[in-house]
C-alpha cells in the first residue's frame, strides 16, 4: 500500500492544481489514506458543528481515522476569503491549509514547531507562505 488521497469535492467551480498526494506521502509517510474533502462553509461548519461543538465555519478541519488514515475537509470558500484578504493566491492558501491539516493528522498542535514544519514543506514544494 501506498500513500493515497481520494479527493472529492463537494462545490461549484475549479480548484487550483496542487500535488496534494506527493505532499501527502511527505508529510505522512509512504503508508497512509487520505480522503480530502474540498467543500463550502455550510458543510464545514455543520461538520465543526457536529464534531467540535463549534458554530462558525472553518478553513480547514483534521479527522485522524486510524493510525494510517486520517480526513481533511477543506473549505474553499473560506480559503477564497482569506486569499484576498492576506494578499495571495487561492492556491499558495490551499496549500497552507492543507499542510496544517496534514500536521494535525501527525498530532501536532499549533505553535511554533508546527509553522516551522509548515513552512519548510511549503518552500519544498515551490509555495510561499
Amino acid at each position: 500500500m501506498s500513500t493515497s488521497v481520494d479527493i472529492r469535492k463537494t462545490v461549484r467551480g475549479p480548484v487550483p492544481r496542487i500535488p496534494f498526494e506527493e505532499i501527502a506521502k511527505n508529510v505522512l509517510g509512504a503508508q497512509y489514506e487520505l480522503s480530502l474533502v474540498i467543500c463550502g462553509d455550510e458543510l464545514a461548519r455543520r461538520i465543526n458543528r457536529e464534531n467540535r461543538k463549534k458554530t462558525y465555519a472553518p478553513n480547514v478541519l483534521s479527522f485522524p481515522l486510524g493510525k494510517l488514515e486520517g480526513e481533511i475537509f477543506l473549505n474553499i470558500r473560506k480559503a477564497e476569503r482569506e486569499a484576498r484578504e492576506y494578499r495571495t493566491t487561492l492556491r499558495a492558501r490551499l496549500a497552507l491549509l492543507f499542510v496544517h491539516g496534514l500536521y494535525h493528522l501527525k498530532g501536532l498542535d499549533h505553535g511554533a514547531r508546527m509553522e516551522r514544519l509548515e513552512h519548510t514543506t511549503l518552500k519544498r514544494f515551490r509555495f510561499s507562505k
